[in-house]
């Protein structure tokens, strides 16, 4: 397992990550994600949000099991909107929570091979899904650099 970017750049990612997080609209969770490559250029970033053309109204936004049917994670749209053809051996940072294990799988697919979080504890009902995020993520050979936050 190797790093992609140090701490000093890790940590330059995740603030760039926590910036496109306040670029979603979803009232409740802000997530943004960065992808980088190794010569360390931004490759893609995303945030959360509804799928390109679908309405983000207050009424879906306020009704979480609407919300969650469709809303795209920050690092689904980060790889989404990638338009280099391969991501192997590519960092993804990530603001404020880790990937869940469903992302997680798709960092793996993707050929990412070091994901930046903070070294935050993620709300109770998460855990157990960040937890197993983390387990396959590291099976598969994915550095995880978890930094502290200040606050």
């Amino acid at each position: 397992m190797t790093k992609v970017l140090e701490t000093r750049w890790a940590l330059r990612a995740l603030g760039l990550a926590r910036e496109i997080a306040g670029w979603s609209k979803d009232p409740s969770s802000q997530v943004g994600a960065i992808i980088f490559r190794p010569d360390k250029t931004i490759a893609a970033l995303g945030y959360n949000g509804f799928a390109r053309g679908v309405a983000d109204t207050p009424g879906r936004l306020s009704d979480r099991d609407v919300k969650l049917a469709l809303m795209i994670h920050a690092e689904q749209n980060a790889i989404l909107n990638c338009r280099d053809n391969n991501l192997m051996g590519y960092a993804l940072a990530v603001w404020p929570l880790p990937p869940c294990a469903h992302c997680a799988s798709l960092i793996i697919q993707a050929g990412i091979r070091q994901v930046i979080a903070p070294n935050d504890i993620p709300p109770a009902r998460w855990l157990d899904n960040m937890h197993l995020a983390e387990t396959i993520l590291t099976e598969a050979g994915v550095t995880i650099t978890k930094l502290p936050t200040g606050g």
